[in-house]
């Protein structure tokens, strides 16, 4: 009876834990370079929005995921504002394989932070003076798996299909 009860104490340590420790945001900047005067234009803004998802061990077990967007809006080739934000979290994890952490910290991650950023980026848009920018869901597991393809294809010595810098994703308004 012992033995199956210490065989159920070790099967329990062993079995994966994943936690959030803290959600907040890193850093944010607003910038309206053409205030007062961009308040007058009547065309709508076009919009460009870049996103990019990063990770750092802070200890064995604990590492930080951040996101980080950059919205620039534009009305008759000036610059109506842009703003830069990075959410991010500390995570803790034990019993979780190296590959399953990347896949994790790509894809779990990224998805529990990025709505407590599209919120920031919404309020501070909106505060600014100019209606918000609701930004798009995004399907953090479709981009991991275009970005290991890609990864794949430099690695075989061909021309990635992706036409981007490699530092970031551009995504559609």
């Amino acid at each position: 009876m012992a033995d199956e009860q210490q065989s159920a104490g070790e099967i329990g340590e062993q079995a994966a834990q994943f936690s959030i420790q803290r959600i907040y945001l890193k850093d944010m900047s607003l910038e309206l370079p053409n205030a007062p005067q961009i308040f007058l234009e009547a065309s709508a803004p076009s919009v460009e929005i870049q996103l990019d998802i990063t990770n750092e061990t802070l200890a064995e077990g604990v590492h930080e995921t951040a996101v980080r967007v950059t919205v620039t809006a534009k009305m008759a080739e000036k610059v109506a504002f842009l703003i830069e934000a990075t959410q991010a979290g500390i995570f803790t994890s034990q019993g979780i394989g190296a590959d399953q952490m990347e896949a994790v910290a790509n894809m779990l991650c990224p998805s529990i932070i990025y709505p407590y950023l599209r919120s920031n980026i919404a309020d501070a848009v909106q505060r600014s003076g100019f209606p918000p920018v609701h930004l798009a869901e995004i399907n953090f597991e479709a981009l991991y798996q275009q970005r290991l393809a890609e990864q794949q294809t430099q690695a075989a010595g061909q021309q990635p299909a992706s036409t981007g810098n490699g530092s970031g994703i551009i995504l559609p308004h």
